[in-house]
């Protein structure tokens, strides 16, 4: 049963449902306002009113799969909710951490471990698509939702998924995971690092999540690390 805490306001929800100890899997912390929220890498998240900010937390067990696969729950997990929400909305998962509507982003995931307890963080525009330089970004404005009514969603979808992870075999979460991605094909652009990018198109992912990225002379590398741009 998912219990869901709704603040006003606060610096980040997954540092403060991380310093928690009194939290247990399934609790969910959910902020109307964020003043420190980040994405991957140390990014800012913009906090706009009336977008989604909130955490949940994961206990991991003996025998749970490898915990970086909680990143295909969470993404599987968003865009469950965010279709139960706007049925008529075409998004897609872009790897590692990603929902797009149309060529935007819509939606983002942090994941954060300490010990056996993770986090998962996910932001999404519900109402305000923030401007942010050099990205495009977009909303569901045009199907209007709350936070109060699109938090049991994620919240439900979440718990069904995180389930179905400790249950099936990994490989079927990355299938699933790839059907609700931009189609194989499609051209990509992955930034390692400042001074290493490397350019080909989509070729799925692998069971443990990794990027499959097929380059210009027919090899597929494989990256587990990277920004990764449609072109």
């Amino acid at each position: 049963m998912s219990r869901l805490r709704f603040v006003d306001d606060t610096g980040s929800t997954n540092t403060d449902l991380l310093a928690d100890f009194g939290a247990i899997e399934g609790d969910w912390l959910i902020a109307r306002r964020q003043r420190s929220g980040r994405g991957r890498q140390g990014r800012d998240w913009h906090s706009l009113d009336g977008n989604f900010f909130g955490s949940t937390i994961v206990c991991l067990r003996r025998n749970d799969p490898e915990p970086p696969t909680l990143a295909l729950v969470a993404g599987l997990a968003l865009v469950d909710a965010i279709h139960a929400a706007a049925p008529a909305a075409p998004v897609s998962l872009k790897w590692p951490n990603d929902v797009m509507r149309g060529a935007g982003k819509l939606a983002g995931i942090l994941l954060e471990r300490a010990g056996d307890r993770v986090v998962a963080g996910f932001g999404v525009n519900l109402a305000v698509e923030p401007g942010i330089e050099g990205r495009k970004t977009a909303c569901l404005s045009d199907i209007p939702i709350s936070v109060e009514a699109f938090a049991p969603l994620l919240a439900g979808a979440f718990a069904r998924l995180l389930g179905a992870w400790r249950m099936a075999e990994p490989a079927s979460l990355a299938r699933s995971w790839e059907e609700k991605a931009h189609p194989k094909g499609t051209p990509l652009t992955v930034h390692q690092s400042a001074d290493e990018v490397a350019e080909g198109t989509f070729d799925g992912i692998e069971a443990d999540g990794a990027l499959r990225l097929r380059l210009e002379d027919g090899s597929v590398a494989v990256i587990r690390a990277g920004d990764v741009g449609l072109a």
